[in-house]
């Protein structure tokens, strides 16, 4: 058999069975990691019909499942320059593990004036896309709303209002706000900024939570002034420090940063302003490892939680998948860990105002 792969003909499911003394049934099912197939077997299958280069027949697929094999990424806009290295590595994480898993990726880049929910009813039209990847999940998500009502398998690299009756990835946002702050209040400080993402971000109503809990633990009130949400972009968190601790500022004594982005606009305002980390002012961060950006490499390293997004498209690829094969709830659902990282950005504060402006 070996001359007609070389020879550039197409492999099919039958030539695979030959190879590996397998049945075609039995491939067919560890190509689409069926349970009943053992891990082995699966690694196997997949790893020869790599080798040899197999591409499944959608159409024959489709006759006799009813499904195309493509799974798809709507973003709303082109990206925009900042977010190019994300862009690729999300593109690149999820096409690579949707096609070890036997099946296709789409991308879908949608013209921004256009409903999100209309350009979804056409990609599903048909029967052309089987599921879909969501980013970005937001407090009363359309998206989530209509795939739902459409009967389409889907899966949130988040996670939306409860019930929880859908497949996700996600970590613990709260419990990442709530530990970076106690941190801070650990440490003595009772006039905690917080620059969060944008307030219709479900993670970021989940951090407010968890910045709120750590503070009333404490006995703390809020300070209203002092949590910002906003774009996760460097110049907001320029645009944050120059507020915070410019003339007329509330001047709190530490900042928990959002992401990375942040954190670095919020140094370099930091600077200008002739404030040093940790000496006149404490910083602690949430290390998403965002290309080109690393805690651990800022000046100086910042105390950060830290997991890492890139662990994300591996995990939502093999959670879609199964999703669309019918697996239990209970399967697709997915916390991913959270590291703590203490290094030298936060200082012991021992400026306890006696009356607390709000």
């Amino acid at each position: 058999m070996f001359w007609r792969w070389r020879r550039g003909f197409m492999t099919t499911l039958r030539d695979l069975s030959q190879r590996l003394g397998l049945s075609v049934t039995q491939v067919s099912r560890a190509l689409n990691n069926h349970a009943d197939v053992s891990a082995e077997t699966r690694e196997r299958v997949q790893a020869v019909a790599r080798k040899l280069g197999y591409q499944p027949n959608l159409s024959a697929r489709r006759l006799a499942t009813g499904r195309s094999g493509m799974l798809g990424l709507v973003l709303p806009d082109i990206p925009q320059e900042p977010e190019d290295g994300m862009f690729v590595q999300i593109v690149g994480g999820l096409s690579q593990r949707l096609a070890r898993l036997g099946r296709q990726f789409v991308l879908h880049i949608a013209d921004p004036q256009d409903d999100i929910v209309e350009v979804y009813r056409r990609l599903i039209g048909g029967g052309a896309i089987d599921g879909f990847v969501l980013l970005e999940p937001e407090i009363r998500d359309r998206r989530v709303a209509f795939l739902r009502q459409a009967g389409v398998p889907f899966v949130i690299h988040g996670r939306v209002e409860d019930p929880e009756d859908y497949p996700y990835y996600d970590i613990d946002n709260r419990s990442v706000a709530q530990q970076l702050t106690g941190h801070l209040v650990a440490a003595g400080h009772r006039r905690i900024a917080f620059l969060n993402g944008p307030k219709t971000r479900t993670y970021a109503v989940s951090r407010r939570q968890g910045y709120r809990m750590a503070l009333a633990e404490a006995g703390i009130e809020e300070e209203r002034d002092l949590h910002r949400f906003g774009p996760m972009s460097e110049a907001q968190g320029l645009l944050a420090g120059v507020s915070l601790f410019g003339e007329g500022g509330p001047r709190p004594t530490a900042v928990v940063c959002g992401n990375t982005r942040l954190a670095k606009g919020l140094l370099q305002a930091l600077q200008a302003i002739g404030l040093s980390v940790p000496a006149g002012v404490s910083v602690v961060v949430h290390d998403d490892q965002l290309p080109g950006l690393k805690s651990e490499a800022m000046d100086p390293p910042l105390t950060a939680t830290c997991s890492p997004l890139a662990e994300s498209w591996p995990h939502l690829a093999r959670i879609l998948v199964a999703a669309v094969d019918g697996a239990q709830l209970s399967a697709l659902q997915l916390l991913g860990h959270v590291e703590f990282n203490e290094r030298g950005s936060v200082s012991v504060c021992r400026d306890v105002p006696a009356v607390l402006v709000r």
